[in-house]
């Protein structure tokens, strides 16, 4: 209910125009589930909107170091002073970036009422690194409010010393575990000077773009933030994948990483904002460790069968036997999908076969889990 009162507060206009719609949750959870992330493990959302991605990856460490400490599970929202374990981790590797500062404010507060104490939300555009040299460097109102933040996600960059040389590329690369985001796809992006600094931001001939899909330098973006044998999922439009005139795209990705899976989205899901049909992408990142390269692999791919919602954007809830809404543990409702099992009161889903799929690939991430 958190979630989306404060998605409500953000003008929906503001952000659809641009193609930026906010995840459902049971979407964003699917996801986390199949990325598995740990507590040693650093997490971004760079197109974050409200911070469900790392607010839901919060949850799901949290659960972690709350089993491994004894402690016994309660509210995820909670009044209670998270532990100190768990403040450190979330402060320690948890980030998201937006570029809608509205949003950034919304997706602060809510990581704060979750308990992170002191939030890693910043108000940038993911796009444009090459301006926030000066951005972090000479507007200090914007020190003021996101500079914790900032000297946490800077330890982070693969270049560590910045310089007037090389400030135009410094904030490129970086070296996070995973990368979890919902990018805007809708517009185009086309200053000569954003588009230059991306390699899909020029032809094959070597002649650069006049124009580019915001979403595809998004791709391209979202890369730079891994490090090698880092794990993505990012959503994307249908056409993306299966479009003859992005065969480009899809060779780009396939050579930088290992393509886990593409699950699909029901037409339903993101209504009412859109009816944009859309998959979310899992990759991860070639690494001679935790992703050896290879040309031939096995891909998971599994489409959304039940929708979720109606045809106008209303959730359908799981009924009882007695045809009301049933109720889960905390006495919460519950949406009737099968991205996975909802605390063991519906059947195992999508998540739930990638597990099993992963483990016997024997990815790197879920070697040894039960």
């Amino acid at each position: 209910m958190i979630d989306e009162a404060f998605e409500y507060l953000i003008n929906k206009s503001s952000k659809g125009e641009k193609g930026q719609y906010f995840t459902p949750r049971y979407g964003i959870d699917m996801c986390v589930k199949m990325l598995n992330p740990k507590e040693d493990e650093s997490m971004i959302d760079t197109a974050a909107g409200s911070s469900g991605f790392p607010l839901h990856t919060f949850f799901y460490v949290k659960k972690q170091i709350h089993k491994r400490l004894g402690i016994e599970e309660s509210e995820l929202m909670t009044t209670k002073p998270p532990h100190p374990e768990v403040t450190a981790y979330v402060r320690k590797n948890v980030f998201a970036i937006d570029f809608d500062e509205k949003a950034v404010r919304v997706g602060r507060c809510s990581n704060l009422i979750a308990g992170d104490g002191e939030t890693n939300v910043l108000h940038l555009n993911t796009l444009d690194y090459g301006r926030w040299y000066e951005k972090t460097k000479e507007d200090e109102d914007w020190r003021d409010v996101y500079g914790n933040g900032w000297k946490r996600i800077k330890k982070f960059r693969k270049i560590k010393n910045e310089t007037i040389e090389n400030r135009e590329y410094v904030n490129r690369d970086f070296n996070f575990d995973i990368l979890m985001a919902n990018p805007p796809f809708a517009g185009e992006i086309k200053e000569g000077r954003i588009i230059a600094k991306y390699e899909l931001g020029f032809k094959p001939n070597g002649k650069e773009q006049n124009k580019i899909g915001r979403d595809l330098l998004f791709i391209e973006r979202n890369l730079d933030f891994l490090k090698p044998g880092g794990r993505m999922a990012v959503v994307l439009p249908q056409g993306r994948f299966n479009n003859s005139s992005d065969k480009r795209i899809r060779e780009f990705i396939a050579e930088r990483c290992r393509i886990l899976a593409v699950v699909g989205y029901h037409g339903n899901f993101f209504k009412p904002h859109t009816g944009t049909k859309t998959s979310v992408l899992l990759v991860q990142k070639w690494d001679d460790e935790k992703c050896p390269k290879r040309e031939d692999y096995n891909i998971f791919f599994a489409t959304m069968q039940k929708t979720s919602k109606d045809n106008s954007g209303t959730k359908i809830y799981v009924k009882n036997t007695e045809g009301e809404s049933a109720l889960d543990s905390h006495g919460h409702k519950y949406v009737d999908h099968d991205l996975f099992n909802h605390d063991g009161l519906t059947q195992d889903g999508i998540a739930e076969a990638f597990i099993e799929f992963a483990k016997k690939e024997k990815l790197s991430f879920w070697q040894g889990k039960e």
